[in-house]
């Protein structure tokens, strides 16, 4: 009998890290959208953008302690929920196309290098942006004494097990809500790029600039709108990302930016499809290395994976090899 319940265990077992997998890949892909848009749009890696979801975080647990969210139960917990996801989408968003504005905008005729640098002072802003806003004296944020530790986010989706309690593997309400909010944004951002006046202007920019512009195409523009779009999408992932997860911290965008990053190269970066397989495959090898080796050894697993991919791919998984031009 035991011999016969051994397999079903190691089904259950799996079927339940590929679920866990399979909601953080979710969550990875929303943010690897971001780095991709961006670099499709400007050939830029735009570190910034993982702190940039960290500012999202603190925003939505600024939100839950400005109007205790956490006690708001039933239909008012549902309507938090989407407060939480419109707020920090505008906000995320709004900031993105500042950045854009601020940073970048001024240095669009640059070497390519400085542009990098300025990203990267950029992400360290943030992060110290985000640093000062732990240190807020409110009770979500532990009275503000201890700005660098982790917080704590309430748990304002049910951790109820929607298969029923005496299911061997687990699905709730928060694996539910990551299908629910990225699988729709996934496929408007599909929509928007292929079948609108702007995702028209913006696959022209991304794949000549300048005959975008001698077209009558307002370049900045077009630019600042992929800012916005990926910002918002960013926002949208801050939120996910805090209620799934129950933790952030200022420090979260480096692991998050990096697994989404990767997660972009893989796909393919400048690929959208590619960004979202690649955030799939990122969660779904960070899942099964957590549970089957050791969460030590799950950064090396990941990267290993990506440089085989590299070896035989260079362009990634989904990513279409472009002529140098000369």
């Amino acid at each position: 009998m035991a011999m016969e319940s051994q397999p079903s265990m190691w089904v259950d077992v799996f079927m339940q890290q590929l679920t866990t997998g399979l909601s953080n890949g979710m969550i990875i892909a929303l943010i690897a959208i971001g780095y991709t848009m961006v670099y499709g749009i400007i050939e830029l890696i735009n570190f910034a953008h993982g702190d940039l979801c960290t500012l999202g975080s603190f925003l939505a647990l600024t939100l839950v302690g400005l109007l205790g969210m956490d006690a708001w139960t039933g239909l008012p917990g549902v309507g938090g929920v989407v407060l939480l996801l419109v707020s920090c989408a505008l906000f995320c968003a709004s900031l993105n196309w500042v950045i854009d504005r601020v940073f970048y905008r001024p240095l669009r005729q640059a070497p390519k290098l400085t542009l990098l640098v300025s990203a990267i002072g950029c992400s360290f802003i943030l992060v110290n942006v985000a640093l000062f806003w732990g240190g807020i004296p409110m009770e979500v944020f532990g009275g503000g004494v201890a700005a660098a530790a982790p917080k704590d986010f309430p748990a304002l989706v049910s951790d109820e097990n929607l298969l029923g309690a005496t299911a061997k593997m687990s699905f709730t309400m928060s694996d539910l809500l990551v299908v629910c909010v990225t699988l729709p944004l996934m496929v408007a951002l599909t929509m928007l790029i292929r079948f609108t006046r702007l995702g028209k202007a913006m696959r022209a920019v991304a794949q000549n600039p300048t005959a975008a512009s001698l077209m009558g195409i307002d370049v900045d523009r077009v630019i600042g709108a992929t800012f916005l779009i990926g910002g918002a999408i960013g926002g949208f992932a801050s939120v996910i990302y805090a209620l799934y997860n129950n933790t952030i911290s200022f420090q979260m965008g480096y692991r998050t930016g990096m697994d989404a990053f990767t997660a972009a190269v893989l796909g393919g970066i400048g690929s959208m499809p590619g960004a979202v397989v690649g955030g799939l495959l990122i969660g779904v090898a960070r899942a099964l290395s957590d549970g089957y080796i050791e969460a030590r050894w799950t950064n090396s697993v990941v990267f290993g994976i990506l440089i085989l991919t590299l070896v035989f791919r260079p362009s990634g998984l989904l990513g279409a090899k472009l002529r140098d031009k000369v």
